[in-house]
């Protein structure tokens, strides 16, 4: 892991710096290249105007590690009202929870509750959950609520992590289940004992991971693959497997970042290829916006180019 990868990592945990950075308007101005706006509202806004491009959303609202009982409860009802208000206007547009948000570090079945209210929701409005996947301590957990939940009910996906050495075989074990999984690169700051430390090594188990979740076995148990990743060269590296295999497009999607490659994401629609980009919102983005940068340390030129050019 580089450096700077590392230092990222570290200021995102940072309170001191968190407190001072998000009141910064050089930062907050930054931000926006990654997220429309801290409201629902601005998300929505965001979705309307992809879609009009032929891209599709999911929504996530930022914060993680809940400390109250009464915070969970919070963002269970909004993201339930979050459903309700896609329904209505008629946007194509998933939602993402991290299971910290919904009570995990307070109580287990709290959050196992919290999260089936979302998935009952998501029934009755014809929409999908998706399970964000947090540090490598909370991967046991989270899976054991994807997997009660996914026996309940198929409107629910989860996100692995391709920088694990372990998530080889979490894929093994949930491709009979026929589940959507959202792969990632993975963006915590992780040892060397439980996570690749270098790129190379991350980008080609990331590539292994997708090409295996679309073989013949997973698309017959009726997996669903999302490919987040910003990459063009993996992308491409992606699109020649498929093509190749002539894996349908009901079996998976690229998923991406809004406001990040956006001359990819337009390629990848102008060919063809199905795009879901997430959409995030919400006060408490420090954290998710270093996390963000550090997956590409490059990223803060970028940045500071678009600035600029503003």
């Amino acid at each position: 892991m580089s450096l700077a990868r590392k230092v990222l990592l570290a200021m995102s945990t940072n309170a001191w710096l968190r407190e001072r950075a998000t009141k910064t308007a050089f930062v907050r101005r930054s931000v926006s290249t990654f997220m429309p706006g801290e409201r629902l509202e601005d998300a929505m806004s965001a979705a309307a105007g992809q879609e009009r491009q032929g891209i599709n959303t999911i929504f996530t609202k930022l914060g993680e590690n809940l400390a109250r009982i009464e915070d969970a409860e919070e963002v269970t009802l909004h993201y339930l009202d979050v459903l309700d208000r896609v329904k209505a206007a008629g946007l194509r547009a998933h939602i993402s929870v991290k299971p910290t948000q919904l009570g995990l570090d307070l109580d287990t079945e709290l959050c196992f509750r919290n999260l089936q209210r979302l998935v009952d929701r998501a029934e009755e409005r014809d929409n999908f959950v998706w399970i964000d996947m947090e540090s490598s301590p909370y991967v046991d957990p989270t899976l054991d609520l994807f997997r009660r939940t996914r026996a309940r009910s198929p409107r629910i996906g989860i996100a692995l992590q391709a920088y694990l050495y372990r998530t080889t075989g979490d894929v093994e074990s949930l491709v009979p289940l026929g589940a959507a999984i959202r792969l990632v690169k993975g963006a915590y700051l992780e040892p060397a004992s439980v996570a690749y430390p270098k790129k190379r090594d991350v980008d080609e188990n990331f590539y292994t991971l997708s090409c295996r979740l679309m073989a013949a076995d997973a698309q017959s148990a009726g997996c669903l693959l999302h490919m987040a990743t910003h990459d063009p060269v993996l992308a491409d590296r992606l699109i020649a497997f498929i093509d190749a295999q002539r894996v349908p497009t009901s079996a998976y999607e690229f998923a991406m970042l809004y406001g990040i490659q956006r001359p990819l994401q337009q390629r990848l629609v102008a060919s063809g290829r199905p795009l879901r980009v997430l959409v995030a919102y919400g006060e408490y983005w420090f954290a998710w916006y270093m996390r963000r940068l550090a997956e590409r340390p490059a990223n803060v030129l970028f940045v500071v180019k678009n600035i600029f050019r503003g």
